[in-house]
């Protein structure tokens, strides 16, 4: 048990990738719609067809379209024959009706010469029943087919009142007797009959518009695809999936298609091994990278289910952008590629989705190559869409060779796209919280002198602040110098040093009036005070909630160095068994990155330089070579992946940045 649970702790890095992994692959999985049929086919009305001749492999129906069925059941329904029934009483009863009431002789008039009206013609209804087409009477068991127009009903009852009478009120109160009371329907609407034959019409109907025999052309080569032979097309596709059901296996289908993502994860993995990237060994940015492929798939999904042809209107290049914002442009390239291809996969057109997703993404990692604005966001977005647009002219004109193909839809997709690319920026800050990374977006904001911790440094520690100052600006060029991210080297060094604010009368750059606190206290106190600057430093940080990456340049500025000064005067007042070194050395750790360690040694220099009596060319190049010989000599950059030859570049860089400083002249030979 032992065994196992220490096997699972050394291996606890590999197991989580795996995990997260499966994870993923299962997600992609299940958000996808069942695609087990795919284009095999694509083409476009009009467009000249590029492929080979295309024959009928055998028998198969060309299915109407959703438009023309509708067409045709709406048909049926207003030429649906209206059945009625005949009711041999209703003359009499009206007659009844009329001889019992004790309407005046003149209405009885009337109303007799309505009924004379009514029932002398074909009949009289008050529901005909909707419909424009013909009418059946049953009488009993026979049916014969009357004129619909010659049926008497309420309007035409009215339109006679009115014209007998000529007092409008008289009139509209002696047609609501004979409609309400008076007149008995003979002839009525039969309902039921009516759907029941409706009904028995529309399930004779057929879906299909015509067969197409085996062996037949479909579309040649060098051909215009037409209306009837993209519909036969589609038909054909529909066919051969539905005859693939009988076969297929929709567990292997998952097993392919998890197999897929696997393959393109793994190759992904393999890249960043081989070129030993940081990101691998941080599980936070790994977590980040399968989130956001899980992330934008999902919203391809959602897409997919809602309507297919829309696909492209999913901002893709949010990956690539978000990629390359929070790490650098091959990690962006190849996370990108291996989204593109896992949701390729699972879209319509896959051909087409990745055509145009590559191109696109590759296009946005180089505009996005200096995020440092916010108008960057909208340069994207034009960039975005400008290639979509030329990507899908350009496809039109390759296969249609005319422009009468482009739809103008097609752009506002693609313009869509690009605006809710314009998501990346709220989407920094929420990623940055969520997975604890730092984007340059971030760094500049607290790069400004005007952030509280800088402001509390300049305020309480005036000197330290112009040191830090001046280590920010030449680790920065130093960085665009030997390459490395001279943003983050010059906000490390800004605030290398914000741990002096707890007690900025200790260091030298803040004493000016000729008192120093350390003549008062004994070595080991001194040193405990001087290294406290680191610690104090880390917790200021946790205070302004500064980034991680930042707080790396407190703890690493000076490494695991002793403090020299107060070591040496300790060694001269005491013996060696009565020092403990470790009271005299920073709690470290070295620097690991360019940048930490750039700034650990711009620090030291600048420092020094500062106590130097001459500052001249030789003192310059003595003190500096010195420094930077300690660090190397005490493995203060053994675990950055600074080369010789980076440190020879420094080396020469500092020299020059410190006699400009300090008004050095280089002297030149002369020519005898």
């Amino acid at each position: 048990m032992k065994r196992i649970v220490s096997y699972i702790i050394s291996h606890l890095r590999i197991l989580y990738l795996l995990s997260i992994l499966a994870v993923t692959v299962c997600l992609i999985l299940l958000m996808f719609p069942d695609n087990y049929s795919r284009k095999q086919f694509t083409y476009s009305v009009g467009s000249y067809w590029s492929g080979e001749d295309v024959y009928a492999p055998y028998d198969f129906a060309v299915l109407k379209t959703e438009e023309e069925s509708r067409a045709e059941e709406e048909r049926i329904r207003e030429e649906s024959t209206r059945y009625y029934t005949y009711d041999s009483m209703a003359l009499s009863r009206s007659r009844d009706c009329v001889a019992a009431s004790n309407h005046s002789r003149v209405e009885s008039r009337i109303a007799e010469e309505v009924i004379a009206l009514v029932y002398g013609g074909t009949g009289y209804c008050r529901d005909m029943g909707s419909g424009n087409g013909g009418a059946v009477l049953l009488e009993g068991n026979i049916g014969r087919e009357i004129d619909v127009s010659k049926i008497m009903t309420g309007d035409d009852v009215e339109r006679f009142v009115m014209e007998r009478v000529g007092d409008t009120l008289r009139a509209t109160r002696l047609v609501r007797w004979l409609t309400d009371t008076v007149l008995v329907p003979s002839l009525v609407y039969d309902e039921s009959r009516t759907h029941l034959e409706l009904d028995t019409r529309l399930s004779q109907l057929s879906y299909s518009s015509r067969m197409v025999k085996r062996d037949d052309a479909i579309v040649r080569k060098g051909e215009r695809v037409s209306e009837e032979a993209a519909a036969t097309l589609s038909a054909l596709e529909a066919e051969e999936s539905r005859r693939a059901m009988g076969e297929y296996n929709l567990l292997l289908h998952y097993l392919g298609e998890a197999l897929l993502c696997v393959i393109a994860f793994v190759a992904l993995y393999i890249f960043l091994k081989n070129i030993r990237h940081p990101m691998l060994e941080d599980i936070k940015k790994v977590t980040f990278a399968f989130f956001i492929v899980i992330f934008i798939s999902a919203a391809v999904a959602l897409v997919e289910r809602t309507n297919p042809e829309l696909v492209l209107i999913v901002p893709i290049c949010v990956v690539p952008i978000l990629m390359r914002i929070f790490f650098d442009m091959r990690v962006a390239l190849y996370i990108h590629i291996v989204a593109v291809i896992i949701i390729g996969n699972m879209v319509p057109n896959s051909y087409e989705f990745i055509f145009y997703q590559l191109v696109s993404g590759m296009m946005s990692i180089i505009t996005v190559r200096n995020f440092e604005k916010r108008s960057s966001f909208f340069a994207v977005a034009l960039v975005i869409f400008s290639t979509y647009s030329l990507i899908y002219i350009a496809g039109v004109l390759s296969t249609d060779a005319s422009v009468s193909g482009i739809d103008p839809e097609r752009f506002l997709v693609f313009f869509i796209n690009a605006i809710l690319t314009l998501l990346a920026y709220p989407l920094i800050f929420l990623f940055e919280r969520m997975f604890g990374l730092t984007t340059n977006l971030t760094l500049m904001e607290i790069s400004s002198t005007n952030t509280p911790a800088l402001r509390e440094l300049s305020q309480k520690a005036p000197g330290t602040f112009q040191h830090s100052m001046q280590v920010a600006n030449i680790a920065e060029d130093l960085i665009n110098e030997i390459g490395g991210n001279a943003l983050l080297a010059k906000v490390g060094a800004l605030y290398h040093d914000i741990g002096k604010i707890m007690a900025p009368i200790y260091f030298t750059e803040n004493q000016n009036n000729g008192f120093n606190p350390h003549d008062n206290i004994d070595y080991e106190e001194s040193a405990h005070i001087i290294t406290q600057h680191v610690r104090d430093g880390i917790m200021l940080a946790k205070k302004y909630r500064l980034p991680s990456e930042v707080t790396d340049f407190i703890r690493t500025h000076h490494g695991t160095t002793v403090t020299g000064y107060f070591y040496a005067q300790a060694k001269l007042h005491h013996s060696e068994d009565e020092i403990n070194i470790a009271d005299y050395r920073y709690p470290g750790p070295t620097p690991f990155s360019r940048e930490t360690a750039v700034v650990m040694l711009v620090d030291s220099v600048e420092a020094a330089c500062k106590s130097l009596k001459n500052h001249d060319k030789e003192s310059i190049d003595r003190m500096v070579d010195n420094i930077i010989n300690d660090k190397t000599e005490h493995n203060q950059l053994n675990n950055c992946p600074l080369t010789l030859q980076d440190i020879t570049r420094i080396r020469a860089y500092i020299k020059q940045r410190m006699m400009s400083i300090y008004h050095v002249r280089v002297e030149y030979p002369v020519k005898n």
